[in-house]
């Protein structure tokens, strides 16, 4: 009965509005202020004291005297269920300099100041301080109680889901409270490395080592561990992943340190494994000199910028500060968002943003002299494998005739640095995507070798898949296990390099600042990630079980759909064996095949006439012929062909 009425007192003040709260608590302060005070004079006498008519006045000025003094602290701006250590320390303040004006009063006062004994003051001052920070402690528990008696809704005959975090750490603490005020997850136990911390109390919660993880799994029936471990390198990351991987439970994790901002955690911040963290792969410290040396003050033009790419090379340029960033873009909506992030969060930057076709050569050359651009990074390109196959005529005109026009734009402008965007997939490709970029690069190559054409420097920048593209697998195979399965995967043998988006773009403008002209950088991918592996973890990571052979129980299937068109099982970075290290450590030189440009010139003379008249076997042939390597796994598509 007596939990009834707590309950019901606590469930009508948390109903109040926030300044009837705070009135009320003002209230409590004051009749508890009146009490202190009458309570050292009681303790002094060692008697219940019984002020005279002529000390009343002395026991008005004291809460006239602390309430001001409270309400410039802030004591009635904290909420009651969050307090904590900093608080307490403010309370403490309050309590002491009201102590110190109290007595000040009272001993200027005159004739009337003996009446009060100076033990008073001491003794009234710890009292208060009692009673003050005891009473919102006392509010804290109560609430909190109140709260976690709250474990079973019976109204929606539903129970709030068990957590344990891993990492009892700053963070770990934060995120536990966090989610002990939303009332959505329940956290039940710490998991720590740290073995001073094992079977010790953190918030109420105790620490246990890794080894106990499967007991308070089936203790708690906890089906989700939460990460909360920001600070530790990507490596270690992975290798707890690893661990946690056997186990029957879904784990999200918070950012890391650089993305928490202000270092508040809260239940927003969690979200699921970072697929990057699997790869274990450490991001090398950039070079300053050769991030800014393109950038800096210096007049910037990106194509493609609403794509996966090219929206991050404009966020890390914006971050360098050039004297203007072009965004040129055909997809509307995409540029309308990039250009709005940036004018967000760079208010300063001059931004333009520019619609038009990387093909239409007259539009770009009046824009490159119109904002006089030093720097142009070229990622504009159709990039989807299949796509591009079964449209290989627009493909071929975006990825090299569109580029051509950059080139010449570029020429015509006199803009210094010219960095072409490429791909693994041309190294020796097998589809008319791959064979496009080849046939970009050689274009590059064949320029930068004319001499007639001194005025820009033109780099190639080649390297493997990024996490979380468009048309990535990650994204992919998230939305098919969120879906339930099956989770396609086209190969079991398949293999893919991996990096993220934001290294592979620091990567892209470090390397375009080495280039003396036609140079063509490779960057380091790492190790290559079978994508079977790459499917299993995530489901497991994802709290599910894997359903095959051995488990036909189990939650997910995964089901084979052969490859797609002009689709190869490994891609490669180099074309020869020719290759030469940087001063980067994660940037090589390639030294490859070049044609040169009056060779090259009716090359694509005649590929352009053939394309113009959607004759896709005659560009396949015209393909074939000059790039080196070029093996197609199915035969040429085209709706108009």
């Amino acid at each position: 009965m007596s939990h009834a009425i707590m309950s019901s007192v606590s469930q009508w003040f948390l109903s109040r509005s926030r300044s009837m709260k705070r009135l009320i608590t003002l209230s409590v302060d004051l009749i508890a202020i009146v009490i202190a005070l009458w309570m050292a004079f009681s303790l002094r006498y060692s008697e219940l004291y019984l002020p005279p008519q002529e000390q009343f006045w002395i026991f008005a000025l004291a809460p006239i005297t602390a309430i001001p003094v409270f309400i410039r602290f802030g004591l009635y701006r904290a909420v009651v269920r969050y307090i904590g250590l900093h608080a307490l320390a403010t309370i403490f303040q309050a309590v002491a300099l009201y102590t110190v004006l109290f007595a000040t009063m009272i001993l200027i006062s005159g004739s009337l100041a003996g009446v009060v004994p100076r033990t008073v003051y001491g003794i009234n001052a710890l009292i208060l301080l009692l009673f003050v920070g005891g009473s919102r402690l006392v509010a804290r528990w109560w609430f909190s109680d109140l709260q976690n008696n709250k474990q079973f809704d019976v109204s929606l005959n539903r129970r709030i889901p068990p957590v344990i975090i891993y990492g009892a750490g700053a963070s770990g603490v934060q995120l536990a409270t966090a989610l002990k005020s939303k009332n959505q997850q329940r956290p039940v136990a710490f998991i720590d490395d740290a073995k001073q911390l094992h079977n010790q109390q953190v918030d109420d919660l105790t620490v246990y080592p890794f080894s106990r993880l499967n007991h308070l799994i089936e203790k708690f029936y906890v089906q989700e561990v939460l990460l909360a471990i920001p600070s530790i390198s990507r490596a270690r990351r992975n290798e707890i992943i690893e661990l946690l991987e056997p186990y029957p439970i879904h784990i999200k994790t918070l950012p890391r340190l650089s993305d928490i901002a202000e270092g508040k955690v809260t239940t927003s911040d969690i979200q699921e494994v970072d697929i990057a963290d699997l790869l274990g792969r450490e991001q090398v410290t950039p070079m300053q000199n050769l991030l800014t040396a393109n950038i800096n003050n210096k007049a910037v033009m990106v194509t493609g910028a609403g794509g996966s790419i090219g929206t991050e090379l404009c966020r890390q340029i914006a971050q360098i500060r050039p004297k203007i960033l072009v965004l040129f873009e055909l997809n509307e909506f995409a540029l309308y968002a990039i250009e709005k992030e940036l004018k967000q969060h760079h208010a300063t930057l001059a931004v333009m943003a520019v619609l038009g076709s990387v093909q239409n050569q007259q539009r770009l050359e009046v824009i490159c002299r119109r904002f006089s651009i030093d720097t142009i990074y070229h990622a504009a390109a159709y990039k989807h494998v299949p796509l591009v196959e079964q449209n290989a005529s627009e493909g071929i005109s975006n990825n090299i005739f569109g580029t051509l026009s950059c080139a010449k734009a570029a020429l015509a402008a006199n803009v210094e640095t010219f960095v072409l965007i490429s791909t693994d997939k041309a190294v020796r490709p097998t589809n008319t995507m791959g064979a496009s970029k080849r046939f970009a690069e050689l274009v590059l190559q064949g320029l930068a070798a004319d001499k007639q054409n001194s005025t820009t420097r033109f780099t190639m920048v080649r390297f493997g898949n990024v996490l979380g593209s468009s048309g990535s697998v990650v994204p992919l195979f998230r939305e098919q296990i969120e879906n339930g399965g099956p989770v396609t995967v086209t190969d079991t043998r398949i293999i893919r390099y991996f990096m993220t988006i934001p290294e592979a773009a620091e990567l892209v403008i470090q390397a375009g600042a080495m280039g003396k002209g036609g140079d063509v950088f490779v960057l380091d991918m790492g190790s290559p990630v079978k994508i079977l592996d790459l499917a299993k973890r995530m489901i497991h990571l994802s709290g599910f079980i894997e359903k095959d052979d051995d488990h036909p129980e189990g939650d997910i299937e995964i089901i084979f759909t052969g490859l797609r068109s002009g689709e190869k099982l490994y891609e490669e970075l180099l074309i020869g064996d020719n290759v030469t290290a940087t001063e980067h450590s994660k940037i090589s030189r390639a030294q490859e095949l070049v044609i040169n440009w009056q060779q090259l010139s009716k090359i694509l003379e005649q590929l352009e006439r053939l394309n113009n008249k959607n004759d896709c076997q005659g560009v396949r042939q015209l393909l074939l012929k000059h790039i080196e390597g070029f093996q197609p796994q199915c035969e040429v598509q085209d709706w108009l062909g």
